[in-house]
C-alpha cells in the first residue's frame, strides 16, 4: 500500500513538476538520474580504446590498439595508471562548470555515480584499499564551500565499499589556478604544494586518487609523488574528465 502510494505521489509530482534537464533546461519524459535529458547525455564522450594503457590518454585514430603515449614511453610516471570517465568537451565541459564553478552539487553527485558505475579499460577500481580526493587549500575550500573531488570520491567509495580518506593528504600552499598556465608553469605551480599529514595511513596502501579534470596531470602527479615518497605501495588516478 505504502509502495503504491509513493509511486502514485511520485507520478503526480512528475506530471505537475516534470523533470527538467539541468544543462539545457528542457522538460523531458526521460531524464537520466533526474539530471540530464537524453540529448545532453548522448553528447557525453566516454573514453575507451584506443588509449594509453598507462596515463589513459585517448587517441583519435579509429581501429588502433592501445599503446603508450610519447610521455609515458619516455619515462616513469609517479602513478601506476590513470583513467578518466569522459573527454572534457560538450556535455561534460558544461556539467563540470555547473558543478565546480556554480556550486551545483546535485549534478556532481550524478557525475560521481557515473564514475562509480562505468567500466574502465584494464582498470579495476575495487583493487584499491583507500580512496583519496585531491585536497583543496583551506582558503579555497572556504570560498567554494565544498571540495568537488570529495563529492565524486564519496560516490565511488560507496559503490565499492572502500575507505574514503580525505584528511591524510593536504594542500599546504594556496596555489594560483592552473587554468591558462602552460605545462611547465603548471608543474612549477604545484611543486611542493601537498603534504601527507598521516604517513601511517598511507604506508603500504594501494591508493586511488580522485580529481575532476586531468589536463596535463600536474596536480595528480604531484600528489602521487608525495604519497609514494611517504610509503604508498601504489597510487592510481581516476578523474571525471580528460582534457
Amino acid at each position: 500500500m505504502n509502495w503504491n502510494l509513493e509511486n502514485i505521489l511520485s507520478g503526480l509530482i512528475d506530471i505537475i513538476f516534470p523533470p527538467r534537464c539541468l544543462l539545457c533546461g528542457s522538460f523531458r519524459a526521460e531524464v537520466h538520474g533526474g539530471v540530464l535529458c537524453n540529448d545532453c547525455f548522448s553528447r557525453i564522450s566516454f573514453t575507451g580504446s584506443p588509449l594509453c594503457p598507462c596515463c589513459g590518454l585517448p587517441f583519435q585514430v579509429d581501429g588502433a590498439s592501445n599503446h603508450l603515449c610519447g610521455e609515458c614511453a619516455a619515462g616513469n610516471q609517479p602513478f601506476s595508471r590513470a583513467r578518466s570517465l569522459a573527454r572534457y568537451e560538450n556535455t561534460m565541459l558544461d556539467a563540470v562548470h555547473l558543478f565546480k564553478y556554480r556550486g551545483n552539487r546535485g549534478i556532481g553527485r550524478f557525475l560521481g555515480k557515473l564514475m562509480a558505475e562505468h567500466g574502465y579499460d584494464d582498470f579495476d577500481v575495487g583493487r584499491y584499499s583507500r580512496i583519496m580526493p585531491v585536497p583543496l587549500h583551506p582558503a579555497k575550500l572556504r570560498k567554494r564551500g565544498f571540495n568537488q573531488a570529495l563529492v565524486l570520491a564519496r560516490k565511488i567509495a560507496e559503490r565499492y565499499s572502500l575507505l574514503l580518506d580525505f584528511s591524510s593528504l593536504a594542500r599546504k600552499t594556496d596555489t594560483s589556478p592552473q587554468v591558462g598556465l602552460e605545462k611547465k608553469d603548471r608543474l612549477l605551480n604545484v611543486r611542493g604544494a601537498f603534504t601527507v599529514t598521516n604517513p601511517a595511513a598511507v604506508r603500504g596502501e594501494r591508493i586511488l586518487l580522485i580529481d575532476d579534470v586531468y589536463t596535463t596531470g600536474s596536480t595528480v602527479k604531484e600528489c602521487a609523488r608525495v604519497l609514494r615518497r611517504r610509503g604508498a605501495r601504489e597510487v592510481a588516478i581516476l578523474t571525471l574528465a580528460r582534457a
